[in-house]
């Protein structure tokens, strides 16, 4: 057989074989139109010249790309500097992989979510964060993919997995509460790229939910949280280390943090750590999700659990499902939420007397 040098082409593959360029596309695209022999010679052919189909010739071709889209509010560097999307990925992949599908991820493309929805070739879209107040959400609902949103429940037609943040939310502030800590710092997540008013807490969705949650636990124990006391920042490690950074230079002297991430947490704890705060004895940190670190860092990580990567494989498997059926009828998922007690929180500490001598 002549060797060619360069890249292989279809004319190539039907030359070498004695058939049409039809029949090479027929045993790539749709072998069951050729005679089994006949498709797995034209195989062995490509296969030995080096020769691969056209990816985007190949989408022409076929209904489905078996390709799911990962929607993400933030930009992937972002997105991907917080431990707990690694492990929501993994539980969609976990699910996508066993039925043939890859994962595509798709974050704001100059700046729009819309656009990126349109350019991406996907069958089917785990949508994270997407809310009815998002501004372009009408231009993705009009792309017409099969979509399944995560920690959002307020699109009617859509199918949905949330856990329960607001109880889990109550449970980390009753739980500081009940160690005597009144003067509390919140770290909240800061509205996404492209919403207005990015810089503070996100006005609906998990950040709302939480916020509910902590502030029903302070009614309950007839006290408040004082809107200072609730700080904006990115999901992320660093996000975490410079809200706590910025509060405590600003004149702020929480005796706990309530962070809405693990990650924001460990940060949180870091930037302590820096300006000479112990935790957990001057400083008790609470964080939300129960990633894979969480029990790792010194002190281990007091915080709510979530099932990440259940939360994950099921959004997949609602899509999935969606992209069979384009007319199912929508589900809901809520998913549990349970309060880990580990080494980063303590009683308040007691503040001292100054008529006391050392």
């Amino acid at each position: 057989m002549e060797r060619r040098t360069g890249r292989p082409r279809i004319a190539d593959v039907a030359r070498e074989a004695g058939v049409s360029k039809t029949a090479v596309s027929f045993a790539f695209n749709n072998p069951s139109r050729l005679a089994a022999g006949t498709a797995s010679r034209i195989r062995e052919v490509a296969e030995t010249l080096g020769y691969r189909p056209n990816p985007v010739a190949r989408l022409l071709t076929q209904p489905r790309t078996m390709t799911l889209g990962v929607l993400t509010p933030q930009a992937l560097a972002a997105t991907f500097s917080n431990p707990f999307f690694a492990e929501f990925s993994a539980g969609v992949a976990e699910t996508a992989e066993r039925l043939g599908y890859a994962l595509h991820f798709i974050s704001p493309l100059r700046g729009s979510l819309a656009l990126a929805v349109d350019r991406a070739t996907v069958d089917g879209v785990v949508a994270i964060g997407l809310s009815a107040s998002h501004p372009e959400v009408e231009q993705i609902q009009a792309a017409g993919v099969p979509m399944v949103l995560v920690d959002s429940d307020d699109l009617p037609g859509y199918s949905s997995v949330v856990v329960d943040d607001e109880a889990g939310a109550r449970a980390a502030a009753e739980h500081l509460l009940s160690l005597g800590h009144r003067e509390l710092l919140v770290l909240a997540v800061e509205e996404p790229m492209g919403m207005a008013g990015r810089g503070r807490p996100a006005a609906s969705g998990v950040t709302a939910r939480r916020l509910r949650g902590y502030r029903a636990a302070f009614a309950a124990a007839s006290t408040e949280l004082p809107p200072r006391c609730v700080v904006a920042t990115t999901a992320s490690i660093d996000g975490g280390a410079r809200a706590f950074r910025r509060s405590w230079l600003a004149g702020l002297r929480p005796t706990a943090v309530l962070a809405m991430s693990d990650a924001m947490a460990i940060g949180a704890m870091s930037a302590a750590r820096d300006l000479g705060i112990a935790v957990p004895s001057e400083l008790s940190v609470v964080g939300f999700d129960d990633i894979d670190i969480a029990g790792h860092v010194e002190p281990a990580l007091t915080t709510v659990h979530q099932p990440i990567r259940e939360k994950g494989a099921e959004a997949a498997r609602l899509v999935l499902a969606g992209i069979e059926d384009r007319g199912p009828t929508p589900q809901r998922r809520r998913l549990p939420t349970r309060l880990v007690v580990r080494g980063s929180t303590a009683p308040a500490p007691q503040p001292t007397d100054p008529l006391q001598p050392d």
